[in-house]
């Protein structure tokens, strides 16, 4: 069984989950690109000739609304979720949350070539862990080449009409689905009536893993040790 992982660089808590993810689902997930602030307001998707930076055009909806602009308690409790896993010191990029645009269009590029999990994890650690805005090109940039792809097709891939609404017709797909946030796990079939069933935030990942199992008739650690 294949699922789905749903994230936005711009996001603490779905950088966490990426740190959990390939450790904590029994099988694939697909790692989707998706704009988290669409998925809240649900507006049309912007003209795919938006200039690069714009956070998505007019009618973008507001960052709060899809939890990308947390509060000092959130910040608190994410920077202890790190601690818990293990993870560097989280450091918060200046400013935040920042606009993911291009980022988001390199990582959508980055899937057509086979390297979006190589990318994303890089492009999370330069934003969570080194303290670095993705709204900048360097930092994506320095990203991308963590995985050997090259900066000028980078920057020509991010302003192409075919990724851009690659990228706008997976957050609306997404949405469609039912996915309203990031992070979030879709697993297909798992839901009222077969349809797909989908777990929200980093701490859902065990959740969604369970439900993965029962999918696909694989039991758990504690049920394979009841029936021995």
């Amino acid at each position: 069984m294949t699922a789905a992982f749903y994230f936005d660089l711009a996001s603490p808590d779905a950088y966490l989950a990426a740190e959990r993810i390939l450790g904590e689902l029994p099988g694939p997930a697909q790692w989707t690109p998706v704009l988290a602030h669409r998925l809240a307001d649900g507006v049309a998707p912007s003209d795919a000739g938006d200039r690069l930076g714009t956070g998505g055009g007019a009618g973008a909806g507001d960052p709060a609304r899809a939890g990308l602009a947390e509060g000092a308690g959130d910040r608190e409790r994410i920077a202890r979720r790190a601690r818990d896993l293990g993870l560097q010191e989280l450091r918060w990029p200046q400013p935040f949350p920042f606009d993911s645009t291009l980022a988001m269009r390199v990582a959508t590029y980055a899937r057509q070539i086979g390297r979006v999990v190589a990318f994303s994890q890089a492009a999370f650690r330069q934003a969570f862990a080194g303290g670095r805005s993705l709204a900048d090109e360097d930092s994506v940039l320095i990203a991308a080449a963590a995985c050997e792809m090259h900066p000028a097709a980078v920057l020509a891939a991010a302003g192409m009409r075919s990724v851009i609404a690659e990228l706008e017709q997976a957050t609306m797909g997404a949405r469609a689905s039912g996915v309203r946030g990031v992070p979030a796990v879709l697993v297909p079939g798992a839901g009222e009536g077969g349809g797909a069933a989908v777990f929200h935030g980093e701490s859902s990942l065990a959740q969604a893993a369970a439900c993965m199992r029962r999918r696909s008739g694989v039991p758990g650690a504690g049920e394979a040790r009841g029936r021995g």
